[in-house]
């Protein structure tokens, strides 16, 4: 039995490496939406045999990055303008109400913990040069922390489920916007002392206000990207 256990464990991190590399890949836009992915490709790109990256195309596929099509092969997830207006109105609505319900609920070591977290991220690169702002998953992810800090189960289910991962793509693509990044770390250390200060009510305002602005930020953006030349380019 110990041999089997043995046997199988380079296989699993083989995989749960592929896994991350590749989540990590496409919520950075360096496989941007829409792509068609070929396992040749990813396995020379990154590295990786045909097992372990199956496996992790499988894992994709169940966090909604990547969507198989019948004869058209696996693509990375791609929501239309409309969609995505949509689920940025839906958070609006849903992060607020979270954000109420964290300043009421969340503990001071809680806030503390946020507070942590924010300071992490000012040290990164990108957003010392105002050019991007990466949040990893989960634990370190300022809007994961709130939605779980409300307390609120239903909540997290709806907000970090299966539309977690997807939103977070989106988020970091428009981050890259002159002088967002910014704009958007500022917005959430405002965010931060609300809750710190519990007044869940500036709490929800100061969020609906900081998800509206990165709205209108993918709005501006879309709508200039329409109106230049596009090309159905993927990785092949």
């Amino acid at each position: 039995m110990m041999a089997e256990a043995e046997q199988d464990l380079p296989t699993l991190t083989l995989s749960d490496g592929a896994f991350q590399r590749i989540q990590t890949a496409i919520v950075k836009g360096e496989i941007a939406p829409g792509t068609r992915i070929s396992e040749q490709y990813l396995s020379t790109t990154f590295g990786i045999g045909r097992g372990p990256l199956r496996e992790a195309i499988r894992r994709l596929e169940g966090r909604r990055l990547v969507v198989r099509i019948p004869h058209a092969g696996v693509r990375v997830v791609s929501l239309s303008y409309a969609e995505l207006i949509e689920l940025y109105h839906v958070r609006e609505a849903l992060e607020g109400m979270a954000c109420r319900q964290a300043a009421e609920n969340m503990t001071e070591a809680e806030i503390a913990g946020l507070r942590e977290v924010l300071a992490t991220h000012e040290k990164h690169s990108g957003l010392k040069a105002n050019e991007s702002y990466y949040q990893q998953e989960g634990d370190l992810d300022i809007h994961y922390l709130i939605i779980h800090g409300s307390k609120n189960r239903t909540l997290a289910d709806m907000l970090c489920g299966d539309l977690y991962h997807l939103v977070r793509m989106y988020r970091y693509r428009f981050s890259t916007t002159p002088k967002r990044p910014q704009q958007a770390f500022a917005e959430h250390h405002r965010i931060i002392e609300a809750i710190a200060d519990r007044d869940g009510e500036l709490a929800e305002m100061l969020m609906r206000r900081h998800i509206s602005a990165s709205r209108r930020n993918i709005e501006r953006r879309m709508q200039e990207q329409s109106a230049a030349p596009t090309s159905s380019g993927g990785i092949v």
